[in-house]
């Protein structure tokens, strides 16, 4: 009896300690997850601070091609060599043609020129006496001057003129015309044309805050202050620039296929009540070449919630090529269309030989990419079906059969990929969409730029102002269109240009229309 209660005894003690050793193993499964999880963002973040931020193939070959992986030359690559062969000696002479040496700086054609001739002291011969002949002459150097701009006061002067014979006659009304001056961009203000031009195009095209142009002005002899430059920008935006943005806008919304994206932004006093370090949202929305000239929109809001898409496509009816993002989706009429720049990104972040297996999959369909890129819809859509549909199939099956599980990266990637394999592959049967999202992503760039350079937009009106200037400020870019210029053309003629009646009046001065192209191509 006692031998049977001790025998009872071992066995609940021997499975308490299997179910110890099991739990214990469990734990020691979980952590070892956890150790590989966090070994990947260790050697993610290490490459992201010391490595390479190019996306580009570092395996890039002059035929186009790319290596899967950076290996080593292999050293039995090369045909065997018999013993004769490896004594044989070969001469050759290698000549090589002596190419000019390219200036890294140079002048633009158009430039005006001024020759300096610079004539011997004494034009007479020290021998004879007798007067120099001139037998020629050489530029011996080129050089840039600068001239530095100026301010000029401009006043306007009504004059009034009447009729002396009239107005003997008193039988007869006073016959006065008086001459009438242009309508100024702001009323009571010292801005012209120009000046609006020269603060506007600095901060969007070169980045300088306003509290930098003002020692710009001073210095040129204008006394002024960042609240006035920052109010002639919001004022000139809402009253001149918003009805040619509110133009191009409805001309976007016509299109079948947009780029949208979207980044953070700052407002200080929000209308929301919520603290000004609170993230608020800058959406960029871009149409595509094969549509028409391309149109940069930029739209700011006070979130990144889909209701904000919702209103501002309205009842736009077409494909939109964005991210992963959530509030991409759920909009009728509206397909959605995902970015394999996204998709390589993730597997990127995979360290091992399945990641740059993933990756090579995304390499193999941006260099047939590269080669359709100049086709038009129709011919892509049919080389895409037939060469580019094969490997995004076996891409996709490759996911599907290697069952990635787990919480690595390699399992991000995996489910990021599959959750938008729909999605994915829009772009296999329509010609006009894109394979990524990157024309969006670079348009935002000078949004980014500006961030990081105006720090924060006190209002909301300073944020919808600072939209509508980039927006125009990208268009006339992707146009060729020199900025300052154009908006001292459009800023000169909108003021007496009636066209709240008739709105197709702005489209003379759209960045691609022939009016501005003539004058204010940047040569």
């Amino acid at each position: 009896m006692a031998n049977r209660t001790s025998e009872q005894a071992l066995e609940k003690v021997i499975s308490m300690l299997e179910e110890q050793l099991a739990h214990s193993n469990q734990q020691n499964e979980q952590q070892s997850k956890q150790i590989e999880k966090l070994t990947e963002q260790v050697q993610h973040l290490t490459k992201m601070l010391f490595g390479s931020k190019s996306e580009k193939s570092r395996y890039n070959v002059p035929d186009g091609q790319s290596s899967l992986f950076d290996e080593e030359e292999d050293p039995f690559h090369d045909s065997e060599q018999t013993e004769d062969q490896s004594q044989q000696v070969i001469s050759y002479t290698v000549v090589r043609k002596a190419s000019k040496k390219k200036r890294n700086d140079h002048f633009h054609e158009g430039v005006e020129t001024e020759v300096v001739h610079h004539y011997p002291d004494l034009l007479t011969c020290s021998c004879c006496q007798n007067d120099l002949a001139r037998i020629g002459g050489i530029v011996v150097r080129e050089e840039a001057e600068f001239i530095p701009a100026k301010l000029k006061r401009i006043q306007h002067m009504e004059h009034s003129y009447e009729c002396k014979h009239c107005k003997l006659d008193s039988s007869i009304a006073a016959n006065i015309v008086r001459g009438k001056a242009p309508q100024p961009v702001i009323q009571r203000s010292l801005a012209g044309p120009s000046v609006l031009a020269k603060v506007i195009s600095d901060k969007y095209n070169l980045y300088l805050p306003l509290y930098r142009q003002v020692k710009e002005w001073l210095r040129h002899g204008l006394e002024t202050n960042d609240k006035n430059l920052s109010n002639w920008v919001i004022k000139v935006s809402n009253e001149w620039l918003l009805p040619l943005y509110q133009r191009m806008t409805s001309l976007a919304m016509r299109r079948t296929v947009l780029h949208v994206d979207e980044t953070t932004a700052q407002v200080i006093y929000r209308p929301d009540g919520k603290p000004g370090n609170t993230k608020a949202y800058n959406w960029v929305y871009k149409t595509v070449p094969c549509q028409g000239p391309v149109m940069v929109l930029f739209h700011s809001s006070l979130s990144r919630a889909r209701e904000v898409l919702k209103n501002f496509l309205g009842d736009y009816k077409g494909t939109i090529i964005c991210d992963g993002y959530s509030a991409y989706g759920g909009l009728p009429g509206v397909t959605f269309a995902n970015c394999w720049a996204h998709v390589r990104r993730y597997w990127l972040k995979v360290d091992s030989k399945n990641g740059r297996i993933g990756v090579d999959y995304c390499n193999q369909l941006y260099r047939l990419e590269n080669k359709f890129r100049e086709m038009r819809p129709g011919k892509r859509r049919r080389m895409r079906k037939k060469y580019s549909k094969p490997i995004v199939t076996a891409f996709f099956k490759w996911i599907e059969e290697s069952h990635f599980y787990g919480k690595n990266a390699i399992a991000t990637a995996t489910d990021y990929t599959l959750k938008r394999k729909d999605e994915l592959q829009r772009f296999l049967f329509d010609g006009r969409i894109e394979i990524d999202n990157n024309p969006a992503e670079n348009a935002i760039r000078p949004n980014v730029l500006g961030r990081k350079n105006w720090l924060f937009s006190v209002s909301e009106a300073g944020a919808q102002a600072n939209a509508i200037c980039l927006s125009l400020a990208e268009t006339a870019k992707i146009h060729g269109i020199d900025f300052y210029a154009y908006l001292k053309k459009v800023l000169t003629d909108l003021p007496s240009l009636h066209f709240q009646q008739t709105s197709e009046l702005l489209d003379a001065y759209f960045p691609w229309s022939p009016q501005i192209q003539e004058t204010c191509k940047l040569r």
